[in-house]
């Protein structure tokens, strides 16, 4: 078959980030999704982050969402806590360690695009993103 195909060539993309990121983030105990995890959740954490809020961002299920939260908390770098608006629900927050490796891993994350985009110019950048975002239907 042919990877003449968007969503082929989407895919193979998302795997070949993937395939890269797997040896530098294991430094950091994380897989390429449980990183994806705290990029939002650095970007959001400010009031507590919720579960359905993530399971919008990264397009997964509300199970995947689960199993990824429950790693990182296993792994140290987030925690649940009640939601101080409605009692009934619990907010994910970056814990001290994922505070003190922020920087760190929004460095990694840098090199990582620049990895896989590093054959694309500027320019190619621009419209890559343009694209996929038109693709994608999002806004910001």
């Amino acid at each position: 078959m042919k990877a003449d195909k968007v969503a082929i060539l989407i895919k193979k993309a998302a795997l070949e980030f993937d395939k890269s990121a797997n040896p530098v983030l294991e430094k950091y105990d994380l897989s390429p999704a449980q990183y994806k995890v705290m990029k939002y959740i650095y970007s959001e954490y400010e009031n507590g982050v919720r579960l359905v809020d993530l399971e919008n961002f990264l397009s997964v299920t509300h199970p995947t969402a689960i199993g990824l939260v429950q790693n990182l908390e296993k792994k140290g770098y987030v925690v649940y806590r009640e939601n101080p608006a409605h009692a009934r629900s619990r907010l994910i927050w970056p814990t001290e360690l994922a505070l003190e490796k922020k920087e760190e891993l929004e460095t990694v994350g840098d090199q990582l695009e620049i990895m896989l985009t590093e054959n694309l110019s500027d320019e190619e950048k621009k419209e890559l993103i343009r694209l996929l975002r038109k693709l994608l239907k999002v806004d910001n």
